[in-house]
This record gives C-alpha cells, structure tokens and sequence, in this order.
C-alpha cells in the first residue's frame, strides 16, 4: 500500500481513537470560542471530502461540494466511527497505478464565474489535500476539546512536517 493511502488512513484512525473516548455531549456541544462549531461538525466536514473524493476519483470527475452533509454523522460519534472506518477500507482500494489519475476537481470558492471553480489534479494531489484538511480540521477539534475540558494526544492536529520539525535534533 502507498505511504500517502495509509498516511491518510493513520489519521482517520487517529479521529477514531479520539471519538471513541468522547463523551456523545462533548461530541455535538458548541464551542463559542470556535464560531460556535462543535467536534461532530468537523468529523462530518472531514468524512463529506472523503466520501466526496471516493465518489468521483475514479470518473476523473471531483466535486467536493456535492456532499452529503449527513447530521447522523454530525450528532452520534458511533456513526461517525464507522463511517471513518468505511473511508479507510475504500482507501485501501486505490490502486498504486491509479495514484497519477487526472482529475478535475471542483470546488466553489465563491467566485461569480461557476466555469472556473475546476482545476486539475491528481489522485496523489488528492490526497495530499485530503490530509492537510483533516489535520486542519483536527487541530479545531482539539482546541474544541480544551475548551471543553477534555486533553487530546499532542500529536492530534498537528501536521506531519511539524511533527517531524519537532523531533529534529535542532528544534530541541
């Protein structure tokens, strides 16, 4: 399997491991501080590109604003859990040859002109992004956790490069 299919993999499970000691109230409680989002908005966020990317990868044909935005997702961390768990499996599926696929990938940035919100890509790109916006989203769902209380891993949100930044022998 490629580094960058069970790097992403790695990190769904990282969001498992963290919902499966959540509180289901800590899960779906706002955040004032956090433009009152809460954890399970973001879970959901995170899984709608997955399942966004999965659905069209193999047409060439990626739009990550057709999601479907599924509350259950949103509200019950068990849903959410198996939903992380059906991402990875499909990722496990992608082929290595499958990696330089073209795509066309679209997204609305909010720009008028609704022609020009495609861009080209590819798989890897993909899931390059697929990552840094997981890990994003992590890193809200761990300031959310101290505000309410809760401590996550150190290494929860926290992007690969920085991780590795912080064990080199000059950082320390």
């Amino acid at each position: 399997m490629q580094f960058l299919i069970l790097d992403n993999i790695q990190c769904l499970e990282q969001g498992i491991d963290l919902l499966q000691r959540l509180d289901p109230d800590v899960y779906t409680r706002t955040c004032p501080q956090c433009f009152n989002s809460n954890i399970g908005g973001h879970v959901r966020h995170n899984i709608d590109h997955y399942a966004s990317f999965l659905k069209g990868y193999r047409s060439g044909n990626l739009d990550y604003d057709d999601r479907e935005r599924d509350t259950n997702i949103e509200t019950d961390p068990d849903c959410a859990i198996v939903e992380s768990r059906r991402m990875a499996e499909e990722l496990q599926k992608i082929a290595p040859e499958d990696f330089e696929l073209s795509l066309a990938v679209r997204m609305d940035s909010g720009s008028v002109d609704a022609a020009n919100n495609s861009s080209q890509s590819t798989v890897r790109r993909e899931l390059q992004f697929l990552l840094s916006h997981t890990v994003h989203h992590y890193a809200l769902i761990a300031v959310i956790c101290n505000f309410h209380g809760m401590t996550v891993p150190p290494d929860f949100g926290v992007a690969p490069s920085t991780l590795k930044h912080q064990q080199s022998p000059c950082a320390l």
